[in-house]
Parts: C-alpha cells; sequence; structure tokens
C-alpha cells in the first residue's frame, strides 16, 4: 500500500492589507489536506489561526511582517513529509540564482518552497523541486492568485499549481 501526504501551499497573503481573511477559493483547496505551508508574507498570525482550522500549518516570516510574526517565526525551517524532505523559506534571490541559493540554503532538501516574486514556479529537475506557489491574494501581474498543492506519495513529490 503506497503512503501518500497531501499538502497545502502558499504565501504572500498579506493579511490585513489584501484583505481581513484568506478567501473562500483559497480555502476549499485545503479541505482534505493534513498540512499546510506558508511561504511567508503573512503579514499577521492571524492568518495561522484560519489556516490552522483545516490542517496543522508549519509557516516562515517574510520581509513584510507584523513584529509579532517576526518573534513567532523562523526565517527558514526543514520538514520531512513522508520521506520526502522539505525546505521552506521566502526569498530565495533572483531568479536566475533560484537553484543555487535553494542548495546553499537546503543542502539536502528535495523540495523547496518559497515565495516572495507572487510569481508561480515549479520546476523539478536534477532532484530539486523548486515551488513558489505564487500570491494567495495578491496577484500583482499575474492573471490570476495562485495556491499549490504538493503530494508526496512514497517519498517522491509531485506539485500543481491551482489558480484561485
Amino acid at each position: 500500500m503506497s503512503e501518500n501526504h497531501r499538502i497545502g501551499v502558499l504565501s504572500d497573503t498579506h493579511i490585513p492589507q489584501r484583505g481581513a481573511r484568506l478567501p473562500d477559493a483559497v480555502l476549499r483547496h485545503f479541505e482534505d489536506v493534513e498540512l499546510i505551508l506558508h511561504a511567508g508574507d503573512l503579514s499577521a498570525l492571524a492568518v495561522l489561526d484560519q489556516l490552522s482550522a483545516y490542517a496543522p500549518v508549519e509557516a516562515v516570516q517574510g520581509n513584510v511582517e507584523q513584529p509579532e510574526v517576526v518573534l513567532a517565526l523562523p526565517l527558514k525551517r526543514t520538514l520531512l513529509v513522508g520521506g520526502c524532505e522539505i525546505g521552506l523559506v521566502h526569498i530565495l534571490g533572483e531568479r536566475k540564482d533560484y537553484r543555487r541559493n535553494a542548495r546553499r540554503e537546503f543542502m539536502s532538501a528535495r523540495v523547496i518552497i518559497f515565495g516572495h516574486s507572487h510569481i508561480p514556479l515549479l520546476e523539478d529537475a536534477d532532484g530539486l523541486m523548486l515551488l513558489n506557489p505564487g500570491s494567495a491574494m495578491d496577484r500583482r501581474r499575474e492573471p490570476t492568485c495562485t495556491i499549490a498543492i504538493l503530494t508526496i506519495t512514497d517519498g517522491a513529490p509531485a506539485a500543481e499549481i491551482i489558480p484561485v
């Protein structure tokens, strides 16, 4: 029997600047996940309370946070889910340096989740998956806001970016 883990991934919610709470269009995708990962720029800890009604939440601080978030969350963290090592951080630098910076920050991680740019990215090559879910609430120049679902099956990651 295969082991399957479904993880909700989001970043750059910017609450309350972008809204008082996460939209239902985002939350409905987290109804059947076992874990939620937030890659920073929550802005307020209330985001974690809202998400934790759906699943346990792990998060890192971004670069636009209220003091309560800076005090409560680390800049980066590593998790092991279903035999897959996941690195979680907000900023990986410039696009051309993502892979190099990811390896510097997380030497053995199979998946690196990050945010900051508000531009969704899913790239899986050479044993390293880079996953930026985009922004759940601030699309900037993107056509839609986005989140991601990461699935770990028997230690192997797969991901999907979802418009919301």
